[in-house]
């Protein structure tokens, strides 16, 4: 379990993708969980951060058909949510060091398939000097030195 302290002014914290999701689709169980803890993290001055792989997977999730694991949302649909995300969020730029730092780490962890996404979001903390990520999957990122995880279940509104 991580310990939030009560002020964390100037901190930075990645919101991974699931929480994004989580929290924009209501009748998900784990959505109020997910609203909290960015609520949480906020009050606590938490500067939330998004990768831009994770604006792109909130395009691709909310129109990929539901019969394949996807909301199954008109394109506009999304567009306005890729909006909210945006003010909602400091959204990392991208560049060729995330690339560079990426290739490292998936060669240095072995990195097969999927998980390479996960790598990505790291490399990105790496750069852009953040160690924390508020997610669901704990699991993924638990390979990483220097990464905290913060999992939603351990932020409480007061």
């Amino acid at each position: 379990m991580v310990s939030i302290a009560p002020a964390v002014l100037n901190a930075s914290c990645l919101v991974d993708t699931n929480i994004i999701l989580r929290s924009a689709d209501r009748l998900h169980p784990s959505s109020a969980q997910a609203r909290n803890a960015i609520k949480f993290l906020f009050r606590r001055g938490m500067r939330l951060c998004v990768a831009k792989q994770s604006l792109l997977e909130a395009w691709v999730v909310p129109t990929r058909p539901s019969e394949v694991n996807g909301f199954g949302y008109s394109p506009q649909f999304a567009a306005n949510g890729l909006s909210r995300i945006k003010q909602l969020f400091s959204v990392l730029p991208d560049s060729d060091d995330i690339y560079a730092e990426w290739e490292r780490i998936v060669v240095a962890h072995q990195v097969r398939g999927k998980t390479a996404y996960d790598a990505r979001l790291v490399a990105a903390m790496r750069v852009h000097g953040i160690n924390r990520i508020l997610t669901f999957n704990g699991e993924d990122f638990k390979r990483y030195d220097g990464i905290l995880v913060i999992h939603p279940s351990e932020c409480a509104l007061i």
